[in-house]
């Protein structure tokens, strides 16, 4: 009974936050209620709560060091420093051309069929059970019987395609001389804000002469599209069937 009362006190607390997180996101939509979303003021990234500094495994440092009557520094990139971007707060341009293609088709079926029979009519030669002599035996003892089947079938057809470019800024420099970029741009067209997100790490080497790079050639690479208004609200379901399909296990 304990437990019972347990599973349900949590289920009721699950619930009621739950609501109470809906609440607040209805409010904020009712701020907003004829109004255009309002967009993002533009911040540091570095000083946001969310950053983190990136700590990637470092080649150990070299000293520099300059050959007798020479220009050339020993482990030098670039004899002629150039205007693509190199340090903290530099602008570059990502090329994002995402193509993603995919197809699965999983089918399973499962049976299983189990029959047990003792053979035994009576309980050791009585045709009553001890101690209930009014109750007769069953007329077959340890028998069981049990049938079993599944069957599921997936599918996955997705396809996705996303070209445009928005510029990102060098938040930081790793030892090793990659650079840490992160980009942010927002469009808002009538009531809806669309937000690309770009960050990840780049090598200086394969940032193009007309200072862009490819998003192919970010390691680490974060990409993420989306945006807010009032079709996304409409295309999302409901707060409460949300708790729903959290809190039902069937």
């Amino acid at each position: 009974m304990s437990i019972t009362c347990s599973l349900t006190f949590r289920f009721l607390c699950i619930g009621l936050a739950g609501c109470l997180l809906g609440a607040c996101a209805a409010i904020d939509r009712l701020k907003l209620l004829g109004e255009q979303p309002p967009l993002s003021m533009i911040e540091n990234p570095t000083a946001q709560a969310s950053y983190k500094p990136v700590q990637m495994p470092m080649p150990a440092a070299q000293p520099a060091s300059y050959n007798p009557n020479s220009l050339w520094r020993n482990g030098s990139r670039a004899f002629f420093k150039d205007q693509r971007a190199h340090q903290v707060g530099d602008i570059l341009t990502v090329k994002v051309k995402i193509t993603d293609q995919a197809k699965l088709e999983n089918g399973t079926k499962r049976e299983r069929t189990n029959a047990e029979d003792s053979g035994v009519d009576d309980f050791f030669g009585k045709t009553k059970l001890p101690f209930f002599r009014t109750v007769p035996v069953p007329g077959r003892i340890f028998t069981a019987d049990s049938t079993a089947s599944s069957e599921g079938k997936g599918s996955v057809d997705r396809k996705e395609a996303l070209t445009t470019n928005v510029a990102g800024v060098v938040t930081q420099v790793l030892p090793n001389g990659n650079l840490v970029i992160e980009g942010r741009q927002e469009i808002r067209v009538n009531f809806e804000v669309r937000e690309l997100i770009v960050a990840g790490i780049v090598r200086p080497e394969d940032i193009e002469s007309d200072n862009t790079i490819d998003s192919t050639k970010i390691a680490q690479a974060r990409i993420a599209y989306g945006g807010r208004g009032q079709i996304t609200d409409v295309q999302q379901p409901r707060y409460g069937q949300q708790v729903l399909d959290v809190l039902l296990p069937f």
